[in-house]
């Protein structure tokens, strides 16, 4: 039995760019003093979403750069394994993207984010064109970010086809104005997006970890589910903190995503 503890950051959402770096490096060392073997953050938590008609400052290459190297090396200080939700800029523009550090603060790799919302394009001009998995210790793991994870199931078979034994879903969501505001996880009266999160897990037969900021009248929260597609646990909703979870890497066995036929000729 192989079981490893993960962390979520259901943390609250800061005011300022600045803040989002502190609240951070206190989320990285108090999973690391709980013993988490990695720990995932919501989109674009540093420097924060860019949400329509928000005020924030323009992107910046330096801060960014600062900020990275303060998260690499709380990484490194609590020898935990961050998946940091963040943007970049590339040749090509503004880009959604999620960091992945390893435990020694050195940086394995980003992924992209691949399939934007279409509300996100004037905001963040660029995406990704390829999609990872990484690993840290015995977790072999793919990232899908928000739009792609609740839209496109084929992100998530991708990284299960691949080896992965849970999917990391950092997404961002906030209440709208007279939005429906749930207490219970994928509460029929709400949206489609959180009976996303069990179909994800159930289709492929891994984990499946999406993990939001707390915020008032949050839509959706962070929660696991198992292989099997049933819920292994959530935050509760518009409340901060880090969500924990033991699980065990033998139930995901990927074999209803390796069963799949991606041709009328290949053999399962």
């Amino acid at each position: 039995m192989s079981i490893v503890r993960i962390a979520l950051a259901n943390v609250r959402i800061p005011e300022t760019r600045e803040e989002t770096v502190a609240v951070a490096t206190e989320a990285i060392a108090e999973a690391g003093a709980q013993r988490a073997h990695i720990i995932c953050f919501p989109e674009c938590f540093v420097p924060g979403y860019r949400w329509p008609n928000s005020t924030m400052l323009p992107p910046d290459p330096e801060f960014l750069q600062q900020a990275l190297h303060q998260i690499t090396r709380a990484a490194a200080a609590a020898q935990i394994t961050v998946i940091l939700g963040t943007e970049r800029i590339t040749e090509r523009g503004l880009q959604i993207t999620a960091c992945v550090i390893n435990a020694d603060g050195s940086i394995a790799g980003w992924q992209d984010k691949v399939q934007l919302d279409p509300d996100e394009e004037p905001r963040y001009p660029s995406f990704g064109h390829e999609r990872h998995v990484f690993t840290a210790g015995p977790l072999t793991f793919g990232i899908v970010i928000c739009h792609e994870g609740w839209r496109y199931p084929e992100t998530v078979r991708w990284a299960v086809r691949r080896g992965a034994q849970i999917v990391f879903h950092p997404h961002a969501g906030i209440a709208e104005r007279g939005s429906y505001r749930p207490t219970t996880f994928a509460d029929p009266a709400n949206t489609f997006h959180e009976k996303a999160v069990l179909c994800r897990a159930a289709e492929n037969t891994c984990y499946f970890a999406s993990v939001n900021g707390a915020s008032d009248g949050s839509p959706t929260t962070s929660a696991i589910a198992r292989p099997d597609g049933s819920l292994h646990s959530y935050q509760p909703y518009g409340k901060a903190g880090l969500l924990i979870a033991d699980l065990d890497l033998a139930l995901a066995t990927g074999l209803l995503a390796s069963r799949c036929r991606t041709s009328p000729l290949e053999n399962p």
